[in-house]
């Protein structure tokens, strides 16, 4: 034991030294964390939209009125009012406007007879998340407008009624599980085994290759060094990312100790791959080259990002063996559930599991010469 415990000091102090390298471990997580977190999750507002009233009559004004209701309240779009259909739509196509709306001549004819009324919303579709903004603002402005003045007390129509079991999550909330298992990964990127290649191209494995230490011995010590690295980095980003996420309660004991637990097994995981992955590797050039590479394979097919469940099949065959998607899934379990580790058990038996694999093949392919 004592000859792993002398190649994890050995790591660790090395590590010690570079601090530049142990602040940009921890704060590129946490600056990607909150660009994409605001980013990617901000509800979509203040899209303007032409609004040509061609019919003038009192079903039209109040109808242009509740869009102004919503313009003034959940500022989903401002209006700007046309006379002209033609010039709406010419704005629309230089990009002045994101919609334009037109009230046709004979709306109000038809409200007042119950004949269908339409309204056109002609929108720049180049866009499709402002355009299932304006979708979704007008889907749900019509209902309410075509509602009678004394609604019925009773309906014979089916009604959905949503519960939601958690408190409303956010997008940087949604985001921070990844964003821990990535500032894992990149502590992984820097540690174990690329750690051995930058030795063999200074020569300096040549000290500990003619030792009596074996394979696995060496292995495994460069991979728990790597874990107590990514353990800090983990902790770090377990308690800034929650602050910075607005995490209700960030400093729950009970939680913290659970989500630690799965910082280790996660970093074992990674950690064992990523010495696999470079153990046969001698040009430190390589693990430099790959990392975008791997960042992107990894990271965005775990649901880090985006639900799974919307992947091609071929992208869930990635899925299902990715080592991320299991830290993320489990993550998410600890930090918007608050469950208990009961619930991720399978997630930290995978992570066991294929660190296991991994420490296996590694001793397997590595070779002990110089």
């Amino acid at each position: 034991m004592h000859r792993i415990l002398a190649i994890i000091e050995r790591d660790l102090r090395r590590f010690r030294r570079s601090p530049a390298l142990i602040v940009i471990s921890m704060i590129m997580p946490l600056v990607q964390l909150v660009i994409l977190g605001y980013a990617f999750g901000g509800k979509v507002k203040h899209l303007n939209i032409g609004v040509v009233d061609r019919d003038h009559g009192l079903p039209a004004v109040r109808l242009k009125e509740m869009f102004q209701a919503v313009a003034a309240n959940a500022q989903t779009f401002d209006t700007v009012a046309y006379a002209d259909s033609a010039a709406a739509i010419r704005d629309l196509r230089v990009g002045k406007v994101n919609g334009v709306l037109e009230i046709p001549p004979d709306f109000s004819r038809k409200v007042l007879a119950g004949a269908n009324p339409r309204v056109m919303l002609a929108e720049d579709n180049t866009d499709q998340f402002s355009s299932a903004a304006m979708e979704g603002a007008m889907g749900g402005l019509l209902p309410t407008y075509n509602q009678p003045a004394l609604p019925e007390r009773t309906t014979a129509g089916a009604t959905l009624a949503t519960v939601e079991i958690y408190p409303y999550v956010p997008y940087i909330q949604f985001l921070l599980p990844g964003t821990i298992v990535l500032a894992i990964f990149v502590t992984a990127m820097i540690g174990g085994g690329i750690i051995y290649i930058d030795d063999k191209a200074r020569g300096l494995h040549e000290g500990y290759l003619v030792t009596p230490i074996g394979k696995f011995e060496l292995i495994l010590g460069f991979n728990l060094a790597g874990v107590a690295k990514a353990i800090v980095t983990g902790a770090v980003l377990v308690t800034l990312g929650s602050l910075i996420a607005g995490i209700p309660d960030p400093f729950n004991v009970a939680r913290m100790a659970r989500m630690m637990v799965l910082v280790v097994v996660t970093a074992l995981a990674l950690i064992s791959m990523m010495f696999l992955l470079m153990v046969r590797v001698t040009d430190p050039l390589i693990p430099r080259a790959v990392f975008g590479m791997l960042n992107t394979v990894l990271f965005f097919p775990s649901g880090a990002v985006y639900p799974t469940q919307a992947f091609p099949d071929w992208m869930k065959v990635i899925t299902t063996i990715d080592p991320f998607t299991y830290a993320v899934h489990g993550f998410k379990d600890l930090i918007l559930k608050n469950t208990g580790l009961w619930a991720i058990a399978p997630d930290i038996a995978f992570l066991l599991g294929f660190a296991a694999l991994a420490l296996g093949a590694a001793t397997l392919l590595f070779r002990r010469t110089l």
